[in-house]
């Protein structure tokens, strides 16, 4: 999408993205640093302004985004490339350990698209790498997740597991309901708050409306 820049500046305030980050390291610290070893390679697409490639423990740090206002949010050591994630011709093959999704394959414009990411995802990740997603469900949102302009595919966590196996991943975790919708849903956001959520799994069936999904390559 063109512009991206003016759309996001619009979405995220200053304040909206301070929020982010804190938000992220909670969430990164009490939850996903699980899936990254301090010696792995991590790879974020559409990484935003870097909330988990910012924050997450790795010997290396990849991030891709189209948005051009990204790369000034992103620490030093996190190496940026503004490109289409369905060439990512700069990574070999098996380069990568885990790659990370948030909030994404519901802004390619179809379903075929969103192969092609898989594919190269699939391609980069080294033998029994792992794809790590979260994803606004759209099962437990069906209205709040058009309520943004550049939402094209709808995906619950059974299409998008179904998505996963015909790329060739093993489909390791499925949480159908796990985080609030977004940063903005009604909720405390205190980083003592959100890390009690985390631990508090009843709560996720509650008010959880984006899904994990954790696939594996073979």
């Amino acid at each position: 999408m063109e512009r991206l820049d003016l759309l996001y500046r619009h979405r995220f305030s200053d304040e909206h993205r301070r929020l982010r980050v804190r938000i992220w390291k909670v969430l990164c610290e009490s939850f996903f640093q699980r899936y990254v070893r301090e010696t792995d390679t991590v790879l974020e697409l559409a990484c935003g302004y870097g909330e988990f490639i910012s924050n997450i423990q790795a010997a290396r740090k990849i991030a891709y985004d189209l948005n051009p206002d990204a790369a000034r949010f992103l620490p030093p050591v996190v190496e940026f490339h503004q490109r289409d994630a369905r060439n990512m011709e700069d990574l070999a093959e098996g380069e990568v350990d885990v790659c990370f999704v948030s909030n994404f394959f519901e802004h390619l414009q179809s379903k075929g698209e969103m192969d092609e990411v898989l594919a190269e995802i699939h391609r980069v990740l080294r033998p029994r790498g792992l794809l790590v997603a979260l994803q606004p469900n759209i099962k437990y949102a069906p209205g709040d997740y058009w309520d943004f302009y550049d939402h094209h595919i709808p995906l619950s966590h059974h299409s998008c597991a179904e998505a996963f196996v015909k790329a060739g991943f093993t489909i390791e975790e499925l949480v159908g309901r796990f985080l609030p919708f977004t940063t903005l849903s009604p909720i405390p956001k205190h980083p003592f708050f959100v890390r009690l959520y985390l631990h508090m799994r009843p709560a996720w069936k509650l008010m959880g409306k984006q899904f994990l999904i954790v696939g594996r390559k073979p």
